[in-house]
This record gives structure tokens, sequence and C-alpha cells, in this order.
């Protein structure tokens, strides 16, 4: 997992990031990843006036990685701008619990062996908005993250039944990420921003307020969790009367429902005994079928997450959680 610390403006940071990776020779829009097809530029085009009204400062930071490539800005912000909205597919499993004791906020990041050693986790601290810790499988987007207010963010992809021009799921996290306290202000801002793609966001913040946001370009609908439960949890399928019209049963979803039963069930037969300890077990695998994927078949769980939202501290494994041990990441000085 690159390690990448970015500060100043959105344009110095995306400039001298990519300027940096031109230096040692590594060309972003030459990798195989890098797909631009002309039904991606032109909804890539369409979504620009929303990004321009709603969040120009990511623009100004993929104008800047461009112009430090020597790379046109049109075929980055084609690539990130439709990211979610065709095929893709990243899997992952979300989840929150709260009692007196403890505000624990989990993710698991599910995707392809093969690009392992390019995601990165990141820290951010630009001019005019709030810091934070994040990661992704791309740049610039991010898929979980915690801010200095202790907001933490993580999304759980939904195959694109329908799109339409606005922010995309890696745009949405790095956006609530930047601007946002409070769950009350997520959702907020989830009720203002179009949304291009289909997508849950699981949110937590340090007052103690959590939910799961199911939202696409049509709905957004809020599941808060119930006094006899005190969690949430998410996978790769809406669960929501409303939402869940627009699942594809017809496509691969890494065993979604499963994954989502597991965390579920054990979250709620361990309601009286939530701990750090029981969000590690449960991402680790422990309570049933979460990242026990075939690696020899190119797919397994790249990134493991627990944001302790209560004491403020972020552990993280880099790789697959049933093979490899949660470490503190103590950079996060800002954090409030």
């Amino acid at each position: 997992m690159y390690h990448g610390r970015f500060n100043k403006s959105h344009y110095e940071t995306g400039y001298n990031w990519g300027k940096l990776l031109y230096k040692n020779g590594k060309k972003i829009d030459q990798t195989p990843t890098f797909r631009i097809t002309e039904e991606r530029k032109t909804f890539a085009r369409d979504c620009l006036p929303v990004y321009e009204r709603y969040y120009p400062e990511v623009l100004e930071e993929i104008k800047g990685l461009a112009d430090g490539q020597k790379s046109r800005y049109e075929n980055f912000y084609t690539f990130l701008l439709s990211m979610y909205c065709f095929e893709f597919c990243n899997h992952c499993t979300c989840f929150a619990f709260k009692d007196k004791d403890n505000l624990i906020f989990g993710r698991n990041s599910d995707f392809l062996v093969a690009l392992e050693k390019l995601y990165m986790n990141c820290l951010y601290q630009l001019n005019g908005v709030y810091g934070f810790n994040g990661n992704t499988t791309a740049f610039i987007e991010m898929e979980d993250g915690i801010n200095e207010y202790g907001l933490a963010v993580g999304l759980t992809f939904i195959y694109p039944e329908i799109i339409k021009a606005g922010l995309n799921s890696g745009m949405l996290v790095r956006y609530l990420l930047e601007k946002c306290k409070t769950t009350d202000e997520v959702i907020e801002s989830l009720n203002k921003i179009p949304i291009a793609s289909q997508q849950t966001l699981t949110v937590m913040d340090n007052w103690g307020n959590y939910a799961v946001i199911e939202c696409n370009c049509s709905h957004v609908e809020v599941i808060k969790p119930t006094e006899q439960d005190c969690f949430v949890a998410a996978a790769n399928s809406f669960v929501s009367p409303k939402m869940t019209g627009y699942n594809n049963h017809a496509i691969d979803d890494w065993r979604s429902d499963e994954r989502y039963s597991v965390a579920c069930h054990a979250l709620r037969e361990n309601k009286n005994h939530f701990s750090l300890e029981l969000a590690r077990d449960i991402l680790s695998g422990k309570y049933g079928f979460m990242c026990q994927y075939e690696r020899n078949k190119g797919a397994d769980t790249v990134w493991s997450v627990i944001y302790d939202v209560k004491n403020k501290k972020i552990f993280r494994v880099e790789g697959n959680p049933s093979r490899k041990k949660f470490i503190e990441d103590t950079r996060m000085k800002f954090i409030s």
C-alpha cells in the first residue's frame, strides 16, 4: 500500500504528486486500468457542471495532477468522474456499532490482487477543508476515511442500474470527509448534491450518531440503528424496501448477502460485548465468511480498517485481516 501526504492547495497537491510520479517514470494514464471510452467521455463532460457548482476544489486537484503528469486534463477527469458508473468490480463490507464504551466503524475492502501494490493510504490536510486519513484503490477519490472532527465514512459499491450526472461514490466519500462534521450534515449533503452512481455510505460521527445511507440518482434512503440492535451494516446490495428494486442479481457480488448476514448476526449475538476486538474478529472472518477469498483466483480483501471514533484511533491491515495483524496508524495528529 502506497502512503501519501498531501497539503497546501488542491491544485498544488495534485501537481506536486503528479510531478513526483512523472519524475520517477510513472504515467498514470498509461496504466492498463486507465480506461477511456467515448461513452465515459460524454458522461464525464455532463458531470463537469455539477462538480463546478458543488466541488470545484477536486477539479483543481485533477487539473494539477494532469499538469504534473504532462497529460491531458480531459483524460484524467473522464477517468475519475465516470468511475463507479460503468463496470467496476470492487466489493466491500461496512458496519458501525455503539454502546456506552464504544463508537466503532469497521470496513473491509475487497478487490483485485493484481493491483494491490497501487492502493493508497492518504493523509490529506489541504487549505480550506477538513483534514482526513483515507484509503483508496485509485487516486483522488476515497473509499473510506476519518476526518479531523472524527467523522468516519465508508462506501460499498452497488452495480449501477441507473446513472445520472453527479458525484460518484468515491468522490462523495472524499467530499463528505472534507466538508462535513456530523452524520446529520452528511445526510443533508446527500439530499442536496446530484448523485451519479449507486452505493451505500456508512457514516459515524464523534457525537455517536451513525447510519447507512442507501442512495442513487433517484433516491436517498437513511437506515438508522434500532434500539434493540445498536448497529448498522452494509455490503454490496441494497436492503431497504425502497431500494432493493435497484439491485442486479445477475452479477457476481462476491457473496454480498452472506457477508452482510454474517456481520449482522455477529453484531446481534454480541450486542452486550461490543469491543474493538469484536470488530477485528468479524472483519477477520472468525464469525463466518467475510474475507476468506481464494486468492489464487485474483480476488482478496486488500485492506481492512477500524476507526475507533470515540478514542480517535485508526487500526489498519494492509492485506487480508485473516492473515495479517491490525496496526495502529498514529500519524493523524491533527484530529480534534
